[in-house]
């Protein structure tokens, strides 16, 4: 049986580079899942890839069709964005491992739909006068910068991860991202003896069979 590796920070804390690198490595294996959201595709960005990009009546279908894992809604100087997680078939944790960026609200209804056991979160922290000057670099590559919604986003991690919700989360190891190639390793590594650990739990089950 495969795990949900949760990764989760405040904007800008860097998760979606070692998201990325770790995938790009191969090693440990794990697959990705692709989330959807209605909000305008940036600049770069691939439909499949980062998300797929959907209308308001698809996800209305989708929740009609008990479908939707979980949902946020951002009301954004744009108007309403919405982040989700669908079940559309291609999370199979009777055979994979998977690594997914997601919200600390999102982790926990996740955590909720496939139970506590099938979901690791991966928590990635970084000091708030860092992560406003990297938001700030990141926003001015934008063709068109947006920096109301980005101001908006660096209040809402306030009080989406405030201590109080990490600690009813249940989070207690928190990776500081001071240092890129250090967290990577340090995240990997934590992935890697958590599979292990859990390989070897399934071959107990298999000889007690």
């Amino acid at each position: 049986m495969g795990k949900i590796y949760c990764v989760m920070g405040k904007s800008s804390s860097g998760k979606d580079s070692i998201y990325s690198r770790i995938m790009q490595q191969g090693e440990p294996a794990l697959l990705r899942i692709v989330p959807y959201t209605t909000r305008p595709r940036r600049e770069g960005e691939t439909d499949g890839r980062e998300y797929v990009f959907t209308d308001e009546t698809h996800v209305q279908q989708l929740e009609s069709a008990g479908k939707v894992i979980e949902l946020r809604a951002y009301h954004t100087v744009y108007g309403i964005w919405k982040y989700f997680t669908v079940d559309d078939g291609r999370i199979d944790l009777s055979a994979h491992s998977y690594l997914y960026i997601v919200t600390l609200e999102g982790y926990q209804k996740i955590q909720r739909y496939f139970g506590n056991s099938r979901v690791v979160p991966i928590y990635i922290e970084v000091e708030d006068g860092e992560r406003l000057l990297r938001a700030i670099a990141r926003e001015r590559q934008q063709k068109t910068p947006q920096y109301e919604e980005m101001c908006r986003r660096f209040l809402a991690d306030a009080a989406d991860f405030s201590e109080e919700k990490l600690t009813e989360a249940g989070i207690t190891r928190r990776f500081i991202n001071k240092d890129m190639e250090g967290t990577i390793r340090e995240i990997t590594e934590y992935i890697r003896r958590d599979m292990s650990g859990m390989e070897k739990q399934d071959k107990r089950i298999s000889i007690w069979r």
